[in-house]
């Protein structure tokens, strides 16, 4: 589903999805997944201190991706964000949730998680669950997710379980 657009009154409206699963022998899907790969790699890598062998966790052959572009002048597309679902235990699992940080506040998360919600339910899946950051908490509760649990860390950093059901 290449070149989606996903549209509310607060997301930019240059911006565009594509969503993709790695498919061996897709120059496209491999272009696309180096996008995803290179925000990840800024966000959680280098300015969240996220060891490498932790973020390539192997699981994203397996995984339908999310990749945000913002349209550029001369034709060129800007990545800005991305996230990964996997379908766990009958559940939707938004994963890798990663924006640039000169494109946060802009719309691009929510952009990103309307898409995996809209994705989970095509699929039938009754629930968006996810390991949020406890400082990404309130972001997550303004789109109708709930912490639960104890926090826990993952990858040195404080993260809680969320759930949205999707009916």
């Amino acid at each position: 589903m290449a070149g989606t657009s996903i549209s509310t009154s607060k997301e930019p409206s240059s911006l565009r999805l594509t969503e993709f699963e790695v498919i061996a022998g897709s120059e496209q899907h491999a272009l696309d997944l180096a996008a995803c790969s290179a925000l990840r790699r800024a966000v959680f890598i280098d300015e969240q201190g996220v060891p490498e062998a932790l973020e390539w966790d192997g699981l994203d052959p397996v995984a339908r991706h999310f990749l945000a572009l913002e349209s550029a002048p001369a034709s060129e597309s800007v990545a800005l964000g991305t996230a990964r679902m996997r379908i766990v235990d009958g559940h939707a699992k938004a994963e890798r949730v990663a924006v640039r940080k000169d494109a946060r506040t802009r719309g691009v998360g929510r952009f990103l998680m309307l898409a995996i919600e809209a994705h989970a339910r095509r699929q039938g899946l009754p629930t968006v669950v996810l390991h949020a950051q406890v400082s990404a908490i309130p972001f997550y509760e303004r789109l109708g997710y709930r912490a639960h649990g104890e926090v826990f860390p993952s990858a040195g950093i404080d993260h809680r379980e969320m759930t949205k059901p999707l009916a």
